[in-house]
């Protein structure tokens, strides 16, 4: 992620759309990255303003026909002040994009918050993203969640971390990915953290 560019699965976890239908919208040209190489690899990166035509598609303008898409498509890019885009002849539907962009804005606020909780260093397990001061990998608090373990049974179980760190490990994970082969978790076989209550003495 660069200044104000995002990549197709950081697209897809902040507007909440799922990566294939990125990256169909992508190929039939309904939106246009810009294309940046990097090393051997040419990454396709999205504005913020696409950003919002996706959440607009999450949101149900995707059951536009192709033609009125465009034209929604265009103006929220063309037009990012745009609050609300008449669409149809008679503008018998409005489409609202202000709140899109909120929604929007609020996740990427969110997106930051989390990259900078989390490092990624070769001298702490062997380059496994953790959280910043520990060495607890974000993809075990994401998997957790995914299992149906609580906020509060992870704190519990893991108390170096807030809140706000549990809560957006899913999104940490989402956005960025791991790549080539599926590395070594040396946790994915451990049971999710249990609180376990015993009396004092009194």
């Amino acid at each position: 992620m660069t200044a104000n560019t995002y990549t197709p699965t950081q697209a897809s976890a902040v507007t909440k759309l799922p990566l294939k239908a990125v990256q169909k919208l992508i190929e039939v040209r309904l939106i246009r990255p810009r294309r940046m190489r990097s090393g051997r690899e040419t990454q396709r990166l999205l504005s913020s303003e696409q950003l919002v035509y996706l959440r607009l598609e999450a949101e149900g303008v995707r059951l536009l026909p192709l033609t009125e898409r465009r034209e929604v498509a265009r103006t929220v890019v063309e037009k990012p002040e745009v609050n609300s885009i008449a669409v149809g002849g008679g503008s018998a539907l409005v489409i609202e994009v202000e709140r899109a962009r909120r929604e929007v804005e609020q996740e990427l606020k969110r997106l930051r918050t989390v990259q900078g909780m989390v490092v990624s260093d070769p001298e702490i397990m062997r380059g496994t993203p953790v959280f910043k001061g520990t060495r607890i990998p974000v993809e075990l608090v994401a998997e957790m969640i995914a299992q149906g373990t609580s906020v509060e049974e992870i704190l519990a179980g893991y108390p170096a971390l807030s809140r706000e760190q549990v809560e957006l490990a899913t999104l940490y994970v989402t956005a960025f990915p791991r790549r080539g082969r599926p590395a070594q978790r040396p946790w994915a076989k451990r049971k999710p953290a249990r609180v376990s209550r015993q009396r004092r003495a009194a």
